[in-house]
């Protein structure tokens, strides 16, 4: 196993997360999911000068992104969204992409579930023939019953990965795990042969260490079950505005280079836009408690 992370919680040039990450100890990135924003030739040169390469990419399910939706042409459209996803983490030599089906934040159905079921299961076999034309691997990822109604727990994507091919797989979010599964460490087991990409923040969403989660004992169940892929990192912690804020200086109150969108998605993860120093010790706390295990 390595470490990784995700950018997608600090909107900041790229130069600026790579030399961090770098500096820490980090071995690759798992990029978010805007392929737009990014010339791959020029992200693969930077990574290569600093000796880290990319892990994947996550998919930013914001906006109208929703494999399931209703819309014919709306599940089209993120279709093709996702297929971008994948052609990116291809040209930048990674491996593999997480994907949440459906839009993060939304909680109400628009149909019924076998309808919901088809439509998604449609949608992630043109995804996942695209990725093994790239030679990039899809991992499933439940996310807590809070940011979607559809894939909370890791048998459910399990399920899913079976209905869409024989090497369509598993992402699991170990915050999200804390929520949802009866038992964690069980839960990691039962996806093992399907696990291609495991996600690392505490128990309230903070770094590694700062929380209440068992790390040695989550890493020697990965170890266990013959994982050897990335530890990515990603925290989203949650911002105090009261008298009783234990971190000054974790808002950043006048940020820069944000759209909505990317505000809102935060916003939908429980966070909001954090101040870099705040960012930066996550950053470092995750790499102090999980390299010494790995």
């Amino acid at each position: 196993m390595h470490l990784a992370i995700h950018n997608w919680m600090k909107v900041e040039p790229i130069e600026v997360t790579v030399q961090r990450l770098a500096r820490y100890g980090y071995k690759s990135l798992e990029i978010q999911g805007e392929p737009y924003k990014y010339d791959t030739i020029a992200v693969r040169a930077l990574l290569k000068s600093y000796g880290v390469r990319c892990w994947g990419s996550v998919t930013l399910m914001l906006d109208d992104r929703n494999l399931l939706a209703r819309s014919e042409e709306q599940r089209a459209e993120s279709v093709t969204y996702v297929k971008d996803c994948i052609t990116m983490v291809m040209e930048l030599g990674g491996e593999v992409i997480s994907v949440v089906p459906g839009t993060v934040g939304k909680v109400v159905p628009d149909a019924t579930p076998a309808k919901e079921w088809a439509w998604c299961v449609e949608a992630l076999k043109e995804c996942y023939d695209h990725g093994n034309r790239c030679g990039v691997k899809i991992g499933i990822e439940p996310i807590n019953r809070f940011e979607t109604y559809f894939i909370n727990r890791g048998a459910q994507a399990r399920a899913l990965a079976e209905a869409v091919g024989p090497d369509c797989g598993v992402c699991l979010d170990i915050f999200h795990m804390n929520i949802e599964e009866d038992d964690p460490l069980e839960a990691i087991r039962a996806c093992g042969d399907r696990l291609v990409n495991f996600h690392v923040a505490d128990n309230n969403r903070m770094a590694s260490g700062m929380g209440n989660l068992d790390w040695a004992a989550i890493i020697a169940v990965l170890q266990e079950v013959g994982y050897d892929g990335a530890l990515s990192v990603e925290f989203c912690p949650p911002l105090d505005r009261t008298p009783a804020n234990r971190w000054p200086n974790s808002v950043d109150l006048n940020p820069e280079g944000i759209t909505a969108s990317e505000r809102k998605f935060l916003e939908d993860h429980g966070s909001s836009v954090f101040s870099t120093e705040f960012y930066d010790m996550h950053v470092r706390r995750s790499a102090e408690t999980l390299l010494p295990l790995i």
